[in-house]
């Protein structure tokens, strides 16, 4: 396979070699014919003039074959390599050109040039026209350029019924009829000069549309303002019925030149623009290798497209979501101003951008910035599919803790509502039914005594299940009042620091109050000392007891982690210390 493709890599280089070679042999025949008959040409025996004629077909050469190469199924790098070609046949319809085929070939294409051009403005930088009106426009063109004043008008010019003995065979000849080449000129001349005014009307278009791209404003700028000089030079020839070289054909003929130079000159800014950014994204990527900060690659690609608000989705394994890079679920859609670029790997689709709509103009742009960040992106994508995952068991995990949470306060509830009320109704029966015996025996009286001690233990310990349960003032009056009560009511000394007065965020004032209350019940401290502040958007909660728990905290670990907190365990010496930090931004 590396074999075959360097095959065919090095036959694409050859045949770009060959038709450079073919279009300075063609330049330099076109320059050699001027001198030799000034009178019949545009460039003529001036140096200057020479410079003006090589250096634009020459450059629009070159520029479509350095385009061709970079990307090789676009239309647009033949187009204009044709244009640059086409440019030179005009000097070849002059009588000193000495050979009867490259004569026929500068009659034929005498107007060539400028539908080759306008055809390659309208296809760029995509390498496809945009609408049908473009395709007919250019049809149009064709027919009245190449066909009508090109071939029709050859096929009845003899040159020596018109006076040109010095003129080579015209070989498409086919009956010389003055007459008709006349007409065939005239109607040509209207005909193009209505199509090219449509064709340069059309760049213009589409040149409004991609102001503000950078890629296309250089191309298409000065492809409109050539269009309009040849617009210029053909209302020029209406006077005299045919297309000629006096003093203002050859003005205008200088100024094509430069615009033709300024096209090339564009397309050669874009393919270096293209190797700019594909460079400068390289680089990133390299110095992003051993990065894992998520976020970097998005940061590199808009810097490298210059496109700032540029967004980067990647698709998640398995499934048609699309995730951000630190694994939260996001929406692709183009949207108002903004177009999405798929990222494919063997035909399947990894990543979307999401950017300016205006880098549509040059798509070779964004393939060559992805293409370049392929690997670190595909790396990014694994990493954000990770991230998500991890999100995701950190939601299930903070569901289970807020269901297991509402779960405590129902139980508090019903206990509260159901079986403490319950007790305390039975309690004063007993009370009503003590004070309405009369004389009472010592044993009945003994008895009710007991069953009222009993009621009185059964109530304080439903109370105490219900509270450890989840307190009641935990839910209504906050953290702080919760833990005070936590305080009085334990067996030993607690001491509590700087709890703040405002309430919290609900999971985080659970989370909080749990950590303590758990962690006091199982150390079965005798004393302890308590405190928690709010610091750069978290809860900080220390507590240092005089005894430790045996068992791990690992559900307390769990609880904390739910939030994307974190709890910090030190034993040392029987002592215990326990820092939990809860964002509660």
């Amino acid at each position: 396979m590396a074999r075959v493709r360097g095959r065919r890599l090095d036959a694409g280089r050859l045949i770009r070699l060959g038709i450079g070679a073919l279009a300075a042999a063609v330049g330099a025949a076109a320059l050699a014919v001027a001198r030799d008959h000034p009178t019949g040409s545009f460039a003529g025996r001036s140096v200057g003039d020479g410079v003006l004629e090589l250096a634009a077909g020459l450059s629009l050469v070159a520029a479509g074959l350095a385009f061709r190469s970079r990307r090789p199924g676009n239309r647009f790098g033949p187009l204009l390599a044709a244009a640059g070609l086409a440019w030179f046949l005009p000097e070849w319809g002059n009588p000193a050109v000495g050979s009867a085929a490259l004569f026929t070939l500068g009659l034929v294409g005498l107007v060539a040039c400028p539908p080759l051009l306008a055809h390659a403005a309208l296809t760029y930088p995509r390498g496809r026209t945009g609408s049908g009106l473009e395709r007919a426009v250019l049809g149009c063109a064709y027919a009245a350029g190449i066909g009508l004043l090109g071939l029709l008008a050859a096929v009845v010019f003899d040159p020596a019924e018109q006076g040109c003995l010095e003129c080579p065979t015209n070989l498409v000849l086919v009956h010389g009829d003055a007459g008709a080449f006349d007409s065939f000129n005239r109607w040509g001349l209207r005909a193009a000069l209505v199509v090219t005014i449509a064709l340069a009307a059309l760049v213009v278009v589409r040149l409004a549309r991609a102001a503000a791209t950078p890629i296309t404003v250089p191309v298409l700028a000065p492809a409109a303002v050539y269009l309009a000089l040849v617009a210029v030079d053909l209302r020029h020839s209406l006077a005299a019925g045919v297309l000629g070289n006096d003093a203002t054909d050859v003005r205008i003929w200088r100024l094509e030149a430069g615009a033709l130079t300024a096209v090339a000159a564009g397309v050669a800014w874009g393919i270096y623009r293209s190797r700019s950014a594909r460079a400068s994204v390289a680089r990133l990527v390299v110095e992003l290798a051993e990065s894992t900060e998520p976020g970097r690659v998005r940061d590199a690609l808009a810097r490298a497209l210059g496109d700032p608000t540029l967004e980067l989705a990647y698709r998640r394994t398995g499934s048609d979501a699309y995730i951000d890079a630190f694994g939260r679920p996001v929406v692709v859609e183009p949207g108002a101003g903004r177009a999405v670029t798929p990222v494919r790997r063997e035909g399947m689709p990894v990543a979307a951008l999401v950017h300016d709509a205006t880098l549509l103009g040059d798509p070779g742009l964004v393939e060559e910035v992805v293409a370049a960040a392929r690997l670190k992106l595909e790396n990014d994508r694994f990493q954000a599919d990770l991230r998500a995952q991890l999100e995701s068991l950190r939601a299930s995990r903070a569901r289970i803790v807020e269901r297991g949470d509402r779960e405590r306060r129902r139980l508090e509830r019903d206990l509260h509502d159901g079986a403490q009320q319950r007790l305390v109704g039975l309690s004063l029966a007993l009370r009503i039914l003590r004070t309405r015996a009369s004389a009472p025996s010592p044993r009945l009286e003994r008895r009710l005594d007991e069953a009222d001690a009993e009621l009185r233990e059964t109530l304080a310990a439903l109370r105490d299940l219900a509270h450890g349960i989840f307190p009641a003032a935990l839910a209504d009056e906050g953290l702080a009042v919760a833990v005070e009560t936590l305080a009085e009511s334990s067996p030993g000394q607690i001491a509590v620091h700087g709890f703040p007065e405002a309430r919290l965020d609900g999971a985080v004032e659970s989370a909080a109050y749990f950590v303590i209350a758990e962690t006091l019940r199982r150390a079965r401290a005798t004393s302890a000392t308590v405190a928690a502040r709010q610091r750069d958007g978290s809860l900080v909660v220390e507590l240092e007891a005089d005894a430790a728990p045996e068992e791990p905290l690992t559900d307390l670990e769990d609880r904390v982690g739910a939030l994307d907190g974190t709890l910090e365990v030190v034993r040392e010496g029987g002592r215990m210390r326990v820092r939990a930090e809860l964002p509660c931004g």
